[in-house]
């Protein structure tokens, strides 16, 4: 034996030996350790070796065999015939080919038709009826042999128990796979963490795994379905000779199949449908690994007949890989447009659905810490609904024994201000708002909306282009804008440029509230810089007031003094203030006011319309006396004041009991500040 054929005679015995553990690992443990397209890739590597050295094809080959290694079960069922696994292209070249083989093999030169649809992915069963009534379901198992389900089965609603009508043949079997919709399959894993279970890596693995552990008599039962692609047996009957005309039968007996069957004509419509399903699977609400092609007419099924393995009238057409595996390189932290900071794995550079990944996102701490990601990890990526690539899970089994966990930042990396987290979210902020770099655009479109400076002709588009040409780093550098600067600027005349230069200097006199409620401090929005102001009456002694002090003020707790008190610890944002300030910023004095009206804390909600005020000068009168102003109605609501064209919220106000002020009562009340 020659040295090649030596190590050829190795390299396929270490193939088999890795197929079948994971063979295990997925069908027996359902925890796999490899993705789908690095098992494939193995698999693809002993097919290629046994086609070029036959000699050494064996019957315990994986590639001699339908399925995978059975899982130890009450009772097995024999498939008569067989449940035959399907060939696979991987390319237009290799669908061109299989067209190709089945004309000549049948002798056709025109063009055939072939049933298309969806492959699912999920679990193959099959399903005996006889006379009509549910009698056993079994896995596929290795092809010849599956394991007996049906008490699983039988808790399936998609699964009739029994057939619709009565023409249907005294034996049915028919199979198809059963799944995971995405949907169901989020809240399955939801409900698995919290109650501490084990989470699935995806709604095939699910499928499979609690298809096996379901308990029929369970009321909380896993989220499966199944849709039938074709049958087996069949006794008492001679059906239609085309697979459509069969598969509408079976639609008529209550079986589901898939709404995307249809049939196509040729390679050509081939290749259309796959292109089709290809741009509309991250929509259809369930996995799906690629399409099936079937020649349709039944006779001429018949006469291409089947391999050991696989039928030669079908063929499934792959998509680029779902899943991949790869290595972490690093974990980096992105800091967003609103200050939050997303952590993101960099990633050796993998070939993904038909792109090249490089990043994935890890979300937030919580997500991150769940999942345990670290650099130097081998960890399984996929693009989540096609688009944004996630890591799914880490493969523990190959992390090296130096890695570490990730610690979060505790000061942004991009600007250095310290970081918060408001009890009860996920998501970590930069407190640096005013001078960040990555939160410029947010912060100066807030600045100048309509409630906080009002700058009248600074828009989005023009905000970016003076971000992107460093003309505004911080909102400050807005009141140091010329006409001749702006003119530069596209799509901007010398007229628009004099207006916005004049609409910024009308904002320059504000009032502190404003001022406040425009600085974008986190939690403070116009009611609570309304409060902070009438308190404290200065900006200086906002600045100024620690924790205990700055929940004196009515609807100031806890979570709000700590957003307050960290955004004024930063130097940068201070000086920005400062910057503002010297830049003609201004507003008149207020008398600091400690509110004692009756009013104070109480909470109002406004319905229909007024005729003497807007309903948000109503609410800015009240937020002025202390009150709290909703926008729904709750049992925690104390007043409703109801204008013409009251609606819903007046009659869960009367349902609830809730005072009613008509729109005089509210004048007097402003009046008198008294209720």
């Amino acid at each position: 034996m020659s040295d090649t054929q030596t190590t050829v005679r190795t390299r396929v015995h270490e193939l088999r030996t890795l197929i079948e553990h994971h063979n295990y690992r997925y069908y027996v443990l359902d925890h796999p350790e490899i993705s789908d397209a690095e098992y494939d890739r193995l698999m693809e590597e002993l097919h290629a070796l046994e086609r070029q050295y036959p000699e050494l094809i064996t019957k315990d080959s994986p590639t001699q065999r339908v399925g995978a290694v059975l899982l130890a079960a009450p009772g097995q069922i024999q498939h008569v015939p067989p449940m035959l696994s399907l060939d696979k292209a991987s390319g237009e070249e290799e669908l061109c080919d299989f067209d190709r083989s089945v004309r000549k093999e049948l002798g056709i030169v025109q063009r055939l038709e072939y049933a298309a649809e969806p492959k699912l992915d999920g679990l193959a069963v099959s399903l005996r009826y006889e006379n009509g009534t549910l009698i056993h379901s079994a896995t596929r198992g290795d092809g010849h042999v599956g394991e007996d389900i049906t008490h699983n089965a039988r808790a399936i609603t998609a699964i009739p128990l029994r057939l619709r009508g009565n023409n249907w043949p005294m034996v049915l079997e028919v199979r198809g796979e059963v799944y995971m919709p995405r949907a169901g399959f989020e809240a399955f894993n939801r409900r698995a963490r919290e109650h501490g279970e084990r989470i699935f890596v995806n709604p095939r693995n699910a499928a499979a795994g609690s298809l096996r552990q379901l308990d029929p008599r369970s009321t909380d039962r896993p989220p499966l379905t199944m849709a039938c692609y074709g049958v087996g047996r069949v006794e008492g009957m001679q059906l239609p000779m085309r697979h459509d005309v069969v598969m509408a039968l079976l639609f008529e007996w209550g079986l589901r199949i898939s709404p995307n069957l249809t049939i196509v004509s040729g390679v050509e419509g081939c290749l259309a449908y796959y292109r089709e399903m290809l741009g509309r699977r991250a929509d259809l609400g369930y996995d799906i690994d690629g399409v099936v092609f079937k020649v349709n007419d039944l006779a001429l099924q018949q006469r291409l007949g089947s391999v050991s393995r696989a039928p030669r009238w079908a063929v499934a057409y792959k998509f680029p890989a779902p899943e991949e595996m790869t290595i972490v390189e690093k974990i980096e932290i992105q800091v967003g447009r609103t200050g939050a900071l997303t952590p993101v794995a960099r990633l050796r550079p993998v070939f993904l659905d038909g792109v090249t990944v490089s990043n994935a996102t890890l979300h937030n701490e919580d997500e991150l810490r769940r999942k345990d990601v670290r650099m130097g990890d081998t960890v399984i990526v996929r693009r989540a609904g096609d688009v944004i690539p996630e890591i799914v899970t880490v493969i523990q089994e190959r992390r090296p024994p130096e890695t570490v966990p990730f610690v979060f930042p505790t000061h942004c990396p991009i600007c250095g201000a310290l970081v918060s987290c408001v009890e009860g979210e996920a998501i970590v902020r930069c407190s640096g708002g005013l001078f960040c770099p990555a939160q410029r655009i947010a912060v100066l479109r807030h600045f100048a909306s309509r409630r906080a400076l009002d700058i009248v002709g600074l828009g989005d588009k023009l905000i970016e282009q003076l971000v992107e040409k460093e003309m505004a780093r911080t909102v400050a550098d807005l009141y140091h804008l010329t006409t001749a600067q702006l003119t530069d600027l596209e799509r901007m005349g010398e007229k628009s440029a004099r207006n916005l230069v004049e609409a910024l200097t009308r904002s320059k006199a504000t009032t502190l509230p404003r001022f406040l409620y425009a600085l974008g401090i986190r939690e403070v929005g116009e009611t609570t810089a309304q409060a902070l102001a009438r308190h404290f009456g200065d900006l200086a002694a906002i600045m100024a007031a620690d924790l205990e002090t700055l929940q004196r003020v009515p609807d100031v707790g806890p979570v709000v003094a700590r957003e307050v008190v960290t955004f004024f610890q930063q130097a940068h944002n201070r000086e920005v203030v400062n910057l503002l300030r010297a830049a003609g910023v201004t507003w008149p004095p207020m008398k600091q006011q400690k509110i004692t009206s009756t009013l104070a804390g109480k909470t109002f909600v406004l319905t229909g319309t007024l005729a003497t005020m807007t309903r948000n000068e109503a609410s800015a009168r009240l937020r002025a006396l202390g009150a709290k102003v909703a926008n729904s109605v709750s049992s925690k609501t104390d007043y409703v004041v109801v204008g013409t064209a009251a609606g819903a919220k007046l009659d869960k106000a009367r349902a609830l009991d809730i005072p009613l002020v008509t729109e005089e009562e509210l004048t007097t009340l402003f009046e008198k500040q008294v209720i």
